[in-house]
């Protein structure tokens, strides 16, 4: 049954070990520091907890260049911190999904190390290689302007080795029967030590062949499909939740695999650019098209949605004007952006208006699918644009007025914390925000648990209503005989709209953040006033909560 899903109605909070608590006192964060901030994770509401890389790895991209799949870093603590971790948050009911971070190792990985000590090295065929080099090697860069090839010579191997990212990360040759083969033990290690499954990491990378001197290699979905097989094989729940940014005539395929299933879950780009120039411009039209663009997935599937990430605000796939527009409101300046394509800042900077922050991630709760929320965002947390590339959101957590934002106990964490008057940890911290009712983190906390009594949203079906005014956004999700109304005001003004839910019972509108109710004449219609940046959200009829909810 597709209410036994669990991905499809949970809320998933994402966070970097290293900057969310420093438990040991070095200045970087670990699985000691996570695992006493676990009562505040389940106080949010939060049920998946989504972990960045924490593997072994010199730590020149953020932890994403592993140089031992199996092994926790020493700077985040041991095996049995691991398990420690695993055990308080199974105790309080949470899930945990990792990193799978397989589309390339550290240059440093000792199967790197082997591949470039003679042709005849085992590990050799374990990675991409070229004699000569390939007329495409300054082509295809991830990171361009930083990143200065996708092909480098090893002085050692004689051979020029492929690199999607930066030099230090070689591609692994996925092609190769016997790398997919240590993917699936990979994945099983961790299984067993109880994650709920695994966010994949740059996916597309990671099922198209490589070949010198050919911008589109083959597309091998099979591979989806192989690690699926292995996943269910051993945790029949265990989810994969892909990285993909492709167009939503491609998704499809990411979803199903080559038939048999492919990955669960996606984060959906496509809506999640047209978001954000829907806050920019109030123009809803393009936000509604992007979502029934990528309406059409399987039933067991899901989109997970978000605002920000861990990477820089991608704005690659909308028109260039589009582009312009978001860049003009939101990252004007030079150092806000990042590739020309992306801006290097979080929300609550962005927009800086807490009625707009309010509007965002109601509407991120109100969309069809996961909601997935950064670390830090609950608060408010600014960013540092002092701080290069991506750095500038990736800041330690700030937990209260004290030294360090109460951190580290370090006199210097591995990046320093905001400390400025505006985003500073003297003003934005989790302290004296739980003190507060009026909060962000309280506000967040209540719609967290929102989101959660409202499954019509992760297992219904749903429509967009017209609302007679094109700055506003509204959604009917209907599941069980239940159907739940949520609407949006984008425009910094106020607007009257008149709206029908279009379902039996729908001349009563219960409200569910007021104690409110309204009701429409005969007609059904309602006309509703909305604030600038306001939302409202309704269960059609009173309030009959669907019956044998399972929670995630």
């Amino acid at each position: 049954m597709i209410e036994n899903l669990w991905y499809k109605n949970t809320v998933v909070y994402s966070l970097d070990l290293e900057s969310f608590m420093d438990g040991d006192g070095d200045g970087v964060g670990d699985f000691e520091g996570l695992t006493k901030r676990m009562d505040y994770l389940q106080s949010l509401g939060v049920e998946t907890l989504w972990l960045a890389p924490f593997q072994r790895s010199p730590n020149r991209d953020n932890g994403y260049d592993i140089s031992d799949f199996y092994a926790v870093d020493p700077r985040h603590g041991t095996a049995g911190d691991f398990v420690e971790f695993m055990h308080q948050a199974n105790g309080r009911g949470m899930r945990v999904i990792i990193d799978l971070v397989v589309n390339h190792t550290s240059d440093r990985h000792e199967w790197f190390r082997d591949a470039c000590s003679s042709p005849d090295a085992r590990h050799r065929d374990w990675y991409v290689w070229s004699k000569k080099r390939p007329s495409d090697w300054n082509k295809g860069m991830v990171f361009p302007g930083v990143q200065e090839s996708t092909w480098s010579y090893s002085e050692e191997a004689r051979a020029y080795y492929y690199h999607r990212f930066y030099e230090h990360q070689p591609d692994l040759n996925m092609d190769n029967p016997a790398v997919r083969a240590e993917v699936r033990r990979i994945m099983g290690y961790w299984l067993e030590l109880g994650v709920a499954g695994f966010r994949v990491d740059a996916v597309p990378f990671l099922i198209e062949s490589t070949v010198p001197g050919q911008a589109q290699g083959k597309m091998h979905f099979e591979y989806l499909s192989d690690i699926r097989s292995q996943l269910q094989w051993q945790r029949g729940d265990a989810i994969l939740l892909g990285e993909a940014n492709v167009l939503p005539k491609e998704s499809k395929k990411y979803f199903e695999g080559t038939g048999t299933g492919g990955i669960q879950m996606m984060f959906n780009f496509w809506v999640n650019q047209h978001l954000f120039y829907a806050l920019a411009t109030a123009d809803v039209r393009p936000l509604a098209k992007a979502l029934r663009d990528t309406r059409s997935i399987p039933e067991t599937a899901q989109w997970g949605h978000f605002l920000r990430n861990h990477d820089e605000l991608d704005l690659g796939r909308l028109t260039k004007e589009q582009r312009a527009r978001v860049f003009a409101r939101f990252g004007p300046e030079k150092e806000m952006q990042l590739y020309d394509r992306g801006i290097r800042r979080r929300l609550a900077s962005m927009l800086g208006d807490r009625s707009e922050i309010e509007l965002a991630y109601s509407l991120l709760f109100s969309l069809p699918g996961t909601p997935v929320l950064r670390y830090g965002d609950e608060i408010g947390m600014g960013d540092d644009l002092s701080l290069n590339e991506r750095d500038a959101v990736r800041t330690p957590m700030q937990w209260a007025n004290e030294p360090n934002g109460g951190f580290t106990t370090a006199e210097k964490p591995y990046l320093p914390v905001i400390s400025d008057a505006v985003w500073g940890y003297q003003q934005v911290n989790v302290q004296s925000q739980r003190r507060r009712p009026g909060s962000l983190l309280q506000w967040t906390a209540r719609m967290i648990r929102l989101r959660t009594e409202c499954p019509e949203i992760g297992w219904g079906s749903w429509e967009i209503l017209p609302t007679g005014c094109p700055q506003a956004l509204a959604m009917r999700y209907d599941w069980r005989g239940n159907s739940i109304l949520v609407v949006h005001n984008f425009d910094e003004r106020p607007h009257e709209l008149r709206i029908r839910a279009a379902v039996p019972g729908e001349e009563r509108l219960t409200d569910l953040l007021e104690e409110d109710e309204i009701r429409s004449g005969k007609s059904g219609e309602h006309r509703l006033a909305l604030p600038a940046h306001g939302y409202r959200w309704f269960r059609v009829g009173g309030l009959n909560y669907p019956l044998n909810r399972v929670r995630g």
